[in-house]
């Protein structure tokens, strides 16, 4: 079974592959910065965390869905995720510039850590498939598993199933399901040490790991001896929760996480 992940990030390539998942590649092509703007003015207000990832990883994976693979049409599940980092009520994307990165340091390691947002988004866009599961999110899932909630996608206003999901707290996860799309947030804490020094954040973001990442770090990478603790899943801090990916699968869709395995 084929899993399309709408993104490039090698991060999120290692991740699956280190499972045994080989997925599809594509690029999703979808603007970020107008997408959230467009958002955070039809609301008047800017997005929460939740929220934020959450609307991006639809629109990712909305973005291959349809699209047409080398000549072909999907065929299989399509991912799409987003990842953004909150410190003091304040959410943080990749920082691009080497100074942007080293202030964004100093603030996080003033108030001690923050928290990993990371929406994702399944799309079932199988071609073939059992005769009862006409795209309702789920129509083949068994008694055997924990039930999702099933939400109208046009009932979360302009950020559409991403916005039954802006309340999830830190720590926290949320999954549900709308016709043929999945979608989850999960989050993590992270805690930094008290005492890295300004020429470690000087020698770390003179090694570009930093500059286009969520949260100016990487726990997959060198910023890895800063951090002290995780509370969430750390695949998640990597840039997809593996354990919400899976439970997406089988509780949405009745697909073991083992149906995925390049065997």
């Amino acid at each position: 079974m084929r899993l399309y992940l709408a993104s490039t990030s090698p991060a999120r390539r290692a991740l699956l592959a280190q499972t045994g998942i080989e997925p599809v590649l594509v690029a999703p092509g979808v603007d970020e910065d107008a997408a959230v703007a467009a958002a955070s003015t039809s609301l008047g207000r800017d997005l929460t965390g939740p929220e934020l990832v959450g609307l991006l990883a639809v629109a990712k994976a909305d973005a291959v869905a349809d699209a047409r693979i080398a000549g072909s049409a999907v065929d299989g599940f399509v991912f799409g995720g987003d990842s953004a980092f909150e410190v003091d009520g304040v959410l943080y994307g990749k920082p691009h510039d080497p100074e942007v990165a080293k202030e964004r340091w100093r603030q996080m390691l003033a108030v001690g850590g923050g928290t990993l947002w990371s929406g994702h988004c399944v799309v079932d866009r199988r071609a073939e498939r059992d005769a009862t599961a006409s795209r309702t999110g789920g129509a083949e899932r068994t008694g055997a598993v924990p039930p999702v909630r099933q939400v109208d996608a046009s009932g979360g206003g302009p950020l559409g199933v991403a916005g039954h999901l802006g309340h999830v707290a830190p720590g926290g996860s949320e999954l549900v399901v709308a016709g043929d799309r999945v979608v989850a947030v999960d989050s993590a804490v992270l805690t930094f040490a008290d005492d890295v020094s300004a020429d470690e954040i000087d020698a770390y973001v003179a090694t570009g790991e930093p500059l286009e990442v969520a949260g100016a770090f990487t726990i997959d990478g060198r910023a890895a001896a800063y951090i002290t603790r995780i509370d969430g899943a750390p695949s998640a801090v990597v840039g997809l929760s593996l354990p919400v990916l899976r439970s997406m699968l089988i509780r949405g869709f009745g697909v073991a996480w083992h149906d995925l395995w390049a065997l």
